[in-house]
């Protein structure tokens, strides 16, 4: 693992005091939690989690760089499929954890320029912090006609009709921690020990499943000493999304893999990972409440969600194949191959498609309801099969 740099005294003052929360919490709870549990203190303890303070999160001065911070012909490219929902249904759009707000905003710009804006924007957000980046993105980057179509929410509306939008969101869910052992599967917990120099560390704890159905839907067949992710929080997140719309398209953009790929011998150890300052590792123990957490997706589970309900699975690709079939490549070519604009635009879209960067590290699936017309996004290259 590449050495990490050394957070500043005021960043380790603030993640000392996340520290002693959890560490309060641990001995509340018998001297051990759920890593899930350790997961969402450390993303989401309000003023002090990673989601819930004020550090930089994304874009190139902060941790990681997602698809909409890369360029706005993601999000140019991504309009194309939410004209084709939003003709549909007549309805509106629903992101959830919207990030800078630059998806947001780049992509009602492109439907206007499409001439099919819907009603209303909804974002939801439950972070205050990223809530008011998200306000100050699509101020500065909207006219205020198209600004006041954003409604931002702090839980699911009852109902929704249009397109439902979630990129990078299931990951940063907390996910249980489960390790195969000769007496059955045991869930990895997090405890703490005193160092030598009087302060503490979080240790991993083996610990009985604090929900017996965790294991419920793991293959049989892997082996003893096998680490794997279980997380049934974003499964119940896209069970209510289907539950809540009426009809229309749910579009989640992540990285994962179908259940043949989450299991692989090779990914014995689990799927998770930590990013901190542009640098990738898999220690979540450390930096607590300054660095990111995630799990990958288990797509086949989440594909699974949609089986007792009307919905059905529209498609799943890999980002690349998504994209193309929305059309990035003829934007690409509207742009002559000297303009600096095309230079920008290229250089985007070759890691947005590489399979070396995030072209088919991420997927896309898709469920609808109501729409009997295939959707662009999948008419080629659709793995559905796979799930």
């Amino acid at each position: 693992m590449a050495t990490l740099p050394i957070p500043s005294a005021v960043q380790l003052a603030l993640s000392q005091q996340l520290a002693d929360l959890i560490q309060q919490k641990i001995k509340n709870n018998k001297g051990c939690i759920s890593f899930a549990e350790f997961m969402h203190m450390a993303l989401y303890t309000p003023g002090l989690g990673y989601y819930s303070g004020g550090a930089t999160k994304f874009g190139m001065a902060g941790d990681f760089v997602t698809a909409p911070e890369i360029s706005p012909i993601f999000a140019q490219t991504l309009a194309n499929q939410a004209l084709q929902v939003l003709t549909e249904t007549k309805g509106n759009i629903l992101e959830l954890g919207a990030g800078t707000g630059k998806l947001a905003a780049d992509l009602l710009l492109e439907l206007q320029v499409l001439e099919n804006l819907p009603t209303q924007y909804f974002i939801l957000e439950v972070s205050d912090h990223l809530r008011q980046i998200q306000r100050e993105t699509c101020e500065k980057k909207l006219p205020l006609a198209i600004f006041k179509k954003i409604i931002w929410l702090q839980t699911l509306p009852e109902k929704h009709s249009g397109l439902i939008i979630a990129n990078e969101v299931l990951d940063a869910i907390p996910a249980h921690i489960v390790h195969k052992t000769t007496d059955g599967w045991r869930e990895r917990g997090v405890s703490f020990q005193k160092k030598l120099d009087e302060e503490f560390e979080f240790i991993w704890q083996d610990a009985a499943l604090t929900q017996p159905n965790l294991a419920e839907h793991l293959p049989k067949n892997l082996p003893v000493g096998y680490i794997t992710e279980v997380n049934p929080a974003a499964a119940a997140l896209v069970r209510s999304l289907c539950e809540m719309l009426e009809t229309g398209a749910i579009l989640l953009i992540d990285y994962g893999f179908s259940a043949a790929e989450y299991y692989h011998p090779q990914r014995n150890q689990g799927t998770l990972m930590c990013h901190y300052r542009q640098l990738a590792h898999d220690n979540p123990l450390i930096n607590v409440g300054l660095q990111d957490i995630t799990a990958h997706v288990n797509f086949t589970q989440i594909a699974h969600v949609c089986e007792p309900t009307s919905m059905r699975v529209a498609g799943y690709v890999s980002q690349a194949q998504f994209l193309i079939n929305c059309g990035i490549l003829t934007i690409l070519q509207q742009f002559p191959p000297q303009d600096d604009s095309y230079i920008k635009l290229a250089a985007a879209a070759q890691k947005l498609l590489s399979p070396a960067e995030m072209g088919d590290f991420f997927k896309v699936i898709c469920f609808t309801k109501n729409i009997d017309k295939p959707l662009i996004g999948f008419v080629q290259g659709d793995k559905s099969h796979v799930l």
